[in-house]
């Protein structure tokens, strides 16, 4: 997966992220969203084969880029005990 920044500020960031659609978007937008310290967690994908923008922005207690990554190894913690829940039934 390719991140391009296209803004980044201390409570605003907004990224081209390359290659995904709207299910990794959902599920990622959903997650950032659980963080009490973000405002706004939103993507857009202008055409129906271009690539999603996302734009999040925090109350400025916490870095953006930080809520992203921490969102993203929710979601992998989350889909490896799924895995491994069903490799064990």
């Amino acid at each position: 997966m390719n991140i391009k920044i296209l803004e980044l500020q201390k409570d605003k960031v907004k990224l081209l992220v390359q290659g995904e659609g709207h299910t990794f978007m959902n599920a990622l937008t959903e997650e950032i969203l659980r963080d009490p310290d973000v405002d706004v967690a939103k993507y857009l994908i202008k055409f129906q084969f271009s690539d999603p923008e996302l734009l999040v922005t925090t109350n400025g207690k916490k870095d953006p880029l930080v809520v992203i990554t921490d969102a993203c190894s929710r979601i992998s913690t989350s889909c490896d005990q799924l895995l491994k829940g069903l490799k064990t039934k």
